[in-house]
C-alpha cells in the first residue's frame, strides 16, 4: 500500500516475534515536509490516489484505534471534531494528551485538533499548511496529509533498524514466505555473519535473488546505505509476491471446500434424521389403521391406555424432531443460496413436503382410530348391558313358561265334574291373561337379540339360539292354548256352575302378580347415564312409581279379600278350606311374598339412583374443573401466537433484539408446559370417568394439543427465519440499518402479491430493458407465482451488490496453484492445500482428457464448476 503512495520509493516491513522489524526506508525528521509536497502533487496529478490513500489510512488508523474498541469508517467526517484524533495520537505514542473538550460546538472541535497538531509538532515534526479549521471542515486533502505526517513521525522514524544488522530480520522475512528453507528458531542473534551469510546464500540459491551485499560491509558500517539495501530488499518484494498470491488462491480454496464439505455433512444428517422419521411413522400408521374389534370391554380399555401411552411418551419427540428437521432443512438451503451452491434436493420421498404428508396421515389415522377406540368401548358397554337385561328377562320367561306345555297338554277335563271343569276353564282363560301378559316380554327378548346382533355381539350365535328357543316355545304355548280352550268350550256344555270368587281372585290376581313381576324387574334393571339430567329423569320415574304404590296396595288388599271371602263360604258351607283354586296357581301367601319382595326393592332402588346421582355430580365437577382450566389455556396460546405474529411483524429494530424477545417468549411458552401436562392428566381422569360430552367449553383436549404443537412450531419456524436473516446479512456483509431498510421498502409495498413483484424489478424494466428485466424475474419468482419473499429480496439485493464466491473465481485460484497449466498434480495440492482439504479435492476431481496432459493429472476446470452445480459431476 506504501508504495502506491509514493511511486519513488518502496516501503516494506516484516514483524517477527523476537519484535525486530526490517523497514526499507528510515526518514530523518527534515524529510516531512519533502514528502509532504510530495503527497500533495501526487493527490492533484492521480484523482485515483485519493481514494487509495482513504482506504489505506483508514485501515492504519482502525490498527490502532481497536485497542481501545472503537474505529472510523469515514476518515474526514470522524476526526472531524478531534476526539478519535487525539485517542490515536494517545494509542501509538504511549504518552497522555491533555484533556479534550467536550463541548460539540465548532470553537470546542477547533481547540481539540489544536491540542492534537500542537502534539505533533511538540514532537519535531514541521506541519506545512495543515491547520484545525481545515481538519473541523473535513478537508479530505489536509486530514490525509495530516495522517500521512503522523505515519512518517511514528511508524516509521522511530523503527529499529538492529533488526537488519544481525541479519536477523532477512532469516525472518525468507522463513515468513518459505519456512522449508530456514529454521528460524535454531538462529543466534549474536551470529549477525553467519546470519546475513545465510539469508544471502538462500536468497541466491532457492530464490533467484543475486547476492548484491556483503556481510562485513553491513556489519562494519555505522550506517549502511539506505538505498543499497531498499534495492536488495525490493527483490524479495517481487520474489514473494506471487507465493502470496499462491497463498491467498489456497485460502480461498480451503474456504470453498470447508463450506462444500460442512453443506455435505448437513445434507447427510437430513437424510439421516428424515429416514428415521418416516421409518417411525410407517410403524406408527399400520397400528393406528389395525380396528379389529375386541369381543370384551376390558381387551378395548388395555387398547386405549396403550394409545395415551403412545400420545403422551412416543410421540412427543417425533414432534419435536419433525420440527428440528425442518428448520436444519431451511438452514442449509439458506447456507447453500448465500454461499451460490445450489438448492439441496432431498432423495424421493425424503422432501419436507413428503414428510409434511405422511405426519398429516399420522395424525388423520390417529384421530380415527381414537375415535374408533371411544366408539367401541361405548358399543361394548351397550353390549354387556344388553346381554345381562337379555339373559334376565330370558331367565325370568324360562322360569315361567316351566311345564306350560305339559298343562296345555293334559286332558285332565275328561274325568273332572261340573265344577272342577269350570275350574279348568277358568283356570285356563287365568293363563291366556298371564299368556297375553307375557308376550311384551317374549317381544323384548327378541327386540333385544335383535339390537345384540345389529350391534355385532361376539356371543349372538349362543343369543340367536336361545331367542329362537323361546319363540318356538312361545309359538308352540300359543297353539296348545287355543287347542285347550276348543275342548274345554267343548266340555262347557256339559258343566254349568263355577265358583265366581275363584274366578275373580283369579282374574285380578294374575294381572296383579305380572305388574309386580314386571315391577321388580323395572326395580333390578340397570340402566347407563351420562348427565345429571338423566339420572334425574330416572329418580322422576322411580317416584312417580312409588306414587303408585298405595293403590296397588289397594288391589291388592281387594284380591286378598276375594280369597278370604271363599275361605268364609267354605267355612259357612262346611266346606273343606284347603280346597284348591281350580282358577289360578297364585296363593294369597306368594302375592304377599311377592308385595314383600317390592317393598323391599323400593328402597335398594332408591340407593342405587342416589349412587349415581352422586357419580354424575362428581362428573359434573370434573367438567367445571376442566372446562375453567382450558378456558384459560386455549385464550393463553392464541395470545402467544398473537405475540409471535407482533414480533415477526416488528422490523423497527435490530434482529438479535427480536431473536432475544422470541427466546424469552419460547422460555414462558416452556415454563407453560407444565399446565399443560395438568390439563392432560385431568382429562386423562375425565376419560377414565367415561366422560365424553362438557357442556360448559368449547374446547376439547385435542384443541389444545394442536394449539400447543403449532405454537411450539411457529415459535421454533419464526426463530429460523430470524436466525436466517441473521445469517444472510453477517454473510453478505450487510448492515443492520441496510437489513432494516430492506425491510421498510419491502413492508411499504407490501399491499397485494403482484406490487412486491413490481417495486422489485420495475426499476430494471426502466433502466436496463426486457432482457434484464427477464433475468431478475427468474432470481426472485423461480415458480412464476407472481409473488415476491422478503428472503428472495434480500438475496436479489445482495446478489446484485455483494461480493461473493464463484466458479469462476475458484477456477482463477486453481489456475494459480497450477502454474497456468490446464491441468494440476496430486503433489501440487497437497503442497498448497492442507492434508485434508487436499486428499478431499483428489478424491472429487476426474482424470485430465486434455491431450497436453501427464499421468496422473487432475481436471480442475470441472470440479469447479461441479461445486456450484453446473455441471454433472
Amino acid at each position: 500500500m506504501m508504495s502506491q503512495m509514493m511511486p519513488s520509493q518502496m516501503h516494506m516491513s516484516v514483524e517477527y516475534s523476537n519484535g525486530y522489524m526490517i523497514q526499507t526506508q528510515e526518514p530523518s525528521n527534515n524529510d516531512y515536509t519533502i514528502q509532504e509536497d510530495e503527497w500533495d502533487r501526487d493527490l492533484l496529478l492521480d484523482p485515483a490516489w485519493e481514494k487509495q490513500q482513504r482506504k489505506t489510512f483508514t485501515a492504519w488508523c482502525n490498527s490502532h484505534l481497536r485497542k481501545t474498541g472503537t474505529g472510523i469508517e469515514n476518515i474526514e467526517e470522524d476526526f472531524r471534531n478531534g476526539l478519535k484524533l487525539m485517542l490515536l495520537l494517545e494509542v501509538i505514542s504511549g504518552e497522555r494528551l491533555p484533556k479534550p473538550d467536550r463541548g460539540k460546538m465548532r470553537f470546542h472541535k477547533i481547540a481539540n485538533v489544536n491540542k492534537a497538531l500542537e502534539y505533533i509538532t511538540s514532537k519535531g515534526v514541521k506541519l506545512v499548511s495543515i491547520g484545525a479549521e481545515e481538519i473541523v471542515d473535513g478537508n479530505i486533502k489536509m486530514t490525509l496529509g495530516m495522517i500521512w505526517t503522523i505515519i512518517l513521525r511514528f511508524a516509521i522514524q522511530d523503527i529499529s533498524v538492529e533488526g537488519r544488522r544481525d541479519g536477523l530480520a532477512l532469516c525472518a522475512l525468507i522463513h515468513r514466505h518459505r519456512p522449508d528453507l530456514i529454521d528460524y528458531a535454531k538462529l543466534n542473534k549474536d551470529d549477525p555473519m553467519g546470519n546475513l551469510n545465510l539469508a544471502f546464500e538462500v536468497a541466491e540459491k532457492h530464490l533467484d535473488i543475486p547476492k548484491m551485499l556483503d556481510a562485513e560491509d553491513i556489519i562494519n558500517t555505522p550506517k549502511p546505505d539506505e538505498r543499497a539495501i531498499m534495492t536488495y530488499v525490493s527483490c524479495f518484494y517481487h520474489a514473494f509476491a506471487g507465493a502470496e498470491q499462491a497463498e491467498t488462491a489456497a485460502n480461498r480454496i480451503c474456504k470453498v471446500l470447508g463450506v462444500n464439505q460442512e453443506n455435505e455433512r448437513l445434507m447427510e444428517e437430513y437424510e439421516k434424521l428424515a429416514s428415521e422419521l418416516l421409518e417411525w411413522i410407517r410403524q406408527m400408521t399400520p397400528w393406528l389403521e389395525d380396528k379389529s374389534p375386541e369381543t370384551s370391554l376390558a381387551a378395548m380399555r388395555g387398547k386405549l391406555e396403550d394409545f395415551r401411552d403412545y400420545r403422551r411418551l412416543h410421540k412427543p419427540p417425533r414432534v419435536q424432531e419433525k420440527c428440528q428437521l425442518e428448520i436444519n432443512f431451511n438452514t442449509l438451503q439458506t447456507k447453500l443460496r448465500i454461499s451460490n451452491r445450489p438448492a439441496f434436493m432431498p432423495s424421493e420421498g425424503r422432501m419436507v413436503s413428503d414428510i409434511t404428508s405422511a405426519w398429516t396421515g399420522l395424525e388423520q389415522a390417529e384421530k380415527g382410530y381414537e375415535e374408533w377406540l371411544l366408539s367401541e368401548i361405548r358399543r361394548l358397554e351397550r353390549l354387556d348391558h344388553l346381554a345381562q337385561k337379555f339373559q334376565m328377562k330370558a331367565t325370568s320367561h324360562e322360569a315361567w313358561s316351566v311345564g306350560k306345555d305339559r298343562v296345555l297338554s293334559s286332558k285332565d277335563y275328561e274325568s273332572c265334574s261340573l265344577p272342577e271343569l269350570r275350574a279348568l276353564l277358568r283356570k285356563h282363560e287365568a293363563f291366556e291373561s298371564d299368556l297375553a301378559a307375557h308376550q311384551d316380554r317374549v317381544e323384548q327378548v327378541a327386540a333385544i337379540a335383535q339390537e345384540l346382533n345389529e350391534l355385532e355381539y361376539h356371543a349372538a350365535s349362543v343369543i340367536n339360539e336361545r331367542c329362537q328357543a323361546i319363540c318356538d316355545q312361545w309359538d308352540q304355548l300359543g297353539t296348545l292354548t287355543q287347542k285347550r280352550r276348543d275342548n274345554l268350550e267343548r266340555m262347557d256344555k256339559l258343566l254349568e256352575t263355577i265358583d265366581q270368587l275363584f274366578l275373580e281372585f283369579s282374574r285380578r290376581s294374575a294381572p296383579f302378580n305380572n305388574w309386580m313381576e314386571g315391577a321388580m324387574e323395572d326395580l333390578q334393571d340397570m340402566f347407563i347415564v351420562h348427565s345429571v339430567e338423566e339420572i334425574q329423569s330416572l329418580i322422576s320415574a322411580h317416584n312417580e312409581f312409588k306414587a303408585t304404590l298405595p293403590e296397588a296396595d289397594c288391589e291388592r288388599q281387594a284380591i286378598l279379600s276375594a280369597f278370604t271371602e271363599v275361605q268364609k263360604i267354605a267355612q259357612s258351607y262346611g266346606i273343606s278350606r284347603n280346597i284348591p283354586n281350580p282358577y289360578s296357581d297364585i296363593t294369597p301367601a306368594e302375592i304377599g311374598l311377592q308385595w314383600e319382595k317390592v317393598k323391599k326393592m323400593v328402597p335398594q332402588r332408591d340407593s342405587v339412583l342416589q349412587e349415581e346421582m352422586s357419580r354424575q355430580l362428581a362428573n359434573e365437577q370434573l367438567r367445571r374443573q376442566f372446562a375453567a382450566q382450558v378456558n384459560i389455556i386455549a385464550p393463553w396460546i392464541q395470545t402467544r401466537m398473537e405475540e409471535i405474529g407482533r414480533n415477526s411483524a416488528d422490523i423497527g429494530g435490530p434482529l438479535e433484539d427480536q431473536m432475544s424477545q422470541l427466546k424469552q417468549l419460547e422460555q414462558v411458552i416452556t415454563n407453560y408446559k407444565s399446565n399443560i401436562d395438568k390439563l392432560e392428566e385431568h382429562h386423562q381422569h375425565i376419560q377414565e370417568c367415561l366422560i365424553f360430552d362438557n357442556k360448559h367449553t368449547n374446547y376439547t383436549m385435542e384443541h389444545i394439543r394442536v394449539g400447543w404443537e403449532m405454537i411450539l412450531t411457529t415459535i421454533a419456524r419464526t426463530m429460523n427465519e430470524i436466525e436466517t436473516q441473521i445469517l444472510t446479512r453477517d454473510a453478505k456483509g450487510i448492515s443492520q440499518q441496510q437489513m432494516n431498510e430492506f425491510r421498510q421498502s419491502f413492508t411499504h409495498f407490501d399491499r397485494v402479491p403482484f406490487i412486491k413483484l413490481i417495486y422489485c424489478v420495475c426499476v430494471c424494466v426502466f433502466v436496463q430493458g426486457e432482457s434484464e428485466f427477464a433475468r431478475i424475474m427468474t432470481l426472485v419468482d423461480p415458480n412464476g407465482s407472481n409473488k415476491v419473499t422478503f428472503q428472495s429480496f434480500v438475496d436479489f439485493m445482495t446478489r446484485e451488490t455483494g461480493d461473493s464466491d464463484t466458479s469462476e473465481q475458484v477456477l482463477a485460484s486453481f489456475k494459480i496453484l497450477a502454474s497456468d497449466k490446464p491441468f494440476i498434480m496430486p503433489e501440487e495440492l497437497r503442497r498448497e492445500l492442507p492434508p485434508e482439504q487436499a486428499e478431499y479435492c483428489i478424491s472429487k476431481m476426474p482424470l485430465y482428457k486434455g491431450p497436453d496432459g501427464v499421468p496422473g493429472s487432475l481436471d480442475y476446470s470441472a470440479f469447479s464448476t461441479a461445486l456450484y452445480g453446473e455441471s454433472d459431476l
